[in-house]
């Protein structure tokens, strides 16, 4: 069963942290099978804004933008047909690894112009399967911030496995319930 962790803090009145939870939930018999994070998963990724984007001078689906994320103005050459002035996106710098491509980003160049980094679709974050063209990112978000934050996945999943004798816990209010009998919370 997978719950996250903000939904469990709905029936449970606690403040413990995921791994205080990960031993609350092995302690009432409860296998934790896997813990996804995206804020481990992306927390390098940061929120940039595209100040400019020109078009490449040898190829005509690319484009060469100026990508400001917080203290620094970086050039990204870029494929995607969204990529345009004045949109925030979800920026990997030189040295961030791109799950989707199981690559690390590096600087290189790209027809002849220099690249510094990457804007990132959903399937390289490995989000869902779209790859029609970077994540377009709210205009309200911070540029330089936790792409992360920006994006609004900052709750873990918590994935457990039931046994045949934990039938009272394949709802979250049992787990809750569980958890408050043991002591981690209300």
């Amino acid at each position: 069963m997978k719950f996250t962790l903000s939904w469990l803090k709905d029936h449970l009145e606690t403040s413990i942290s995921v791994d205080e939870l990960v031993s609350g939930l092995t302690d009432l018999g409860l296998e934790v099978e896997s813990i996804d994070d995206p804020v481990k998963k992306l927390g390098h990724f940061v929120v940039g804004e595209i100040i400019q984007a020109d078009q490449h001078p040898e190829a005509d689906r690319l484009k060469v933008c100026k990508v400001a994320t917080g203290n620094t103005l970086q050039q990204i050459i870029c494929g995607a047909p969204n990529a345009r002035t004045g949109i925030k996106v979800v920026v990997a710098q030189p040295g961030d690894y791109i799950p989707g491509l199981d690559t690390i980003i590096k600087v290189g160049k790209i027809r002849g112009v220099e690249s510094q980094g990457m804007m990132c679709s959903e399937r390289e974050l490995m989000l869902s399967d779209e790859h029609d063209g970077i994540i377009e990112v709210a205009k309200d978000a911070e540029i330089g911030s936790s792409a992360a934050e920006a994006l609004g996945l900052t709750d873990p999943i918590i994935d457990i496995a039931i046994t045949p004798n934990r039938g009272d816990c394949l709802g979250i209010y049992g787990i809750a319930r569980d958890l408050a009998a043991a002591g981690v919370g209300k």
